[in-house]
């Protein structure tokens, strides 16, 4: 009997670069590693976090409202004429300007057509030391949506979401095959160096939890390289269904990560490891509470 090739190959690759000063020098810079990506078979292609400028949120300052922009807007043409010529399917998180006062961190899916298939609004914003996000970015209002490619039903998360199990599991309820995460994660001055690496572990350990959780793959696309006073721990990564770590970038260098993801192995996970069969959703409903009060008794 002939051979029956049950895998469903996908290869994904992600930008892990440092950027500079000049919002246009970004862009080129990452136009130029999504075409080499496409180059070596990529069919998605992500970026990091903000990736046409510099970390900004380091400081609370009005004047870096001037890198936010309309989408469709200069960001998405210029990719989605990429993503037309190579036919590849390219995620990037763009400092969106909805209207005067309403700004977001905007994960965006372009599609192998250069048509955008979608937007997510990055729905949890941190405020601590370095990273001021909510003095820029309003909280997302579009949920944890996912997006039917060419290639794949993708979703696309950003940065601090990444902590969060609900956005994973609604994400993957919505049928995304992958969870994106374009990311800008690094170690601030001073931190013991038993408390940077702990720190870093857990980043990957929460992400790879909600590959497990949920049956799909995951991938993180960070930056790297210092920018005021972070010094981003790069280490763009892409887990499996199980957990496993399928490639790994290094912490201080520039890289294009190619990564070969077999779909086939979520049904073979859903179906060794049931989950989203057995979950108790009639149960659930106290998870839309901020606190559970203590009670007594049972």
């Amino acid at each position: 009997m002939p051979h029956t090739n049950h895998t469903k190959d996908l290869v994904v690759a992600l930008v892990q670069m440092s950027t500079s000063e000049n919002p246009d020098t970004n862009l080129a810079k990452a136009v130029t590693r999504i075409r080499a990506a496409a180059g070596k078979g990529a069919q998605v292609v992500c970026l990091g976090e903000l990736f046409r400028s510099r970390y900004f949120c380091q400081t609370e300052d009005a004047r870096n409202f001037k890198l936010a922009e309309p989408i469709p807007g200069p960001t998405t043409e210029a990719l989605g004429v990429v993503a037309r010529e190579h036919e590849i399917v390219i995620l990037a998180s763009i400092f969106e300007k909805r209207s005067a006062g309403i700004y977001h961190n905007t994960g965006i899916v372009v599609d192998a057509d250069g048509s955008i298939a979608g937007r997510y609004r990055k729905m949890h914003i941190p405020d601590d030391p370095l990273y001021y996000e909510k003095f820029y970015f309003t909280p997302g209002d579009l949920g944890f949506p996912s997006f039917q490619t060419r290639y794949a039903k993708i979703a696309v998360l950003v940065c601090w979401d990444q902590w969060f199990p609900e956005g994973a599991r609604l994400a993957s309820l919505s049928g995304a095959q992958i969870l994106f995460y374009p990311t800008a994660i690094g170690w601030i001055p001073d931190e013991p160096r038993t408390v940077a690496q702990q720190q870093r572990t857990a980043w990957e350990l929460i992400q790879r939890s909600h590959a497990v959780a949920n049956g799909v793959f995951v991938a993180a696309a960070n930056r790297v390289g210092r920018e005021g006073k972070i010094k981003f721990w790069g280490n763009s990564f892409v887990a499996g269904p199980f957990g496993e770590i399928l490639a790994r970038a290094g912490i201080d260098r520039e890289q294009i990560l190619i990564v070969k993801c077999d779909l086939a192995k979520i049904d073979e996970m859903r179906q060794s490891w049931p989950f989203l069969r057995d979950r108790r959703i009639d149960a659930y409903g106290p998870l839309v509470s901020r606190f559970l009060e203590s009670t007594s008794g049972n």
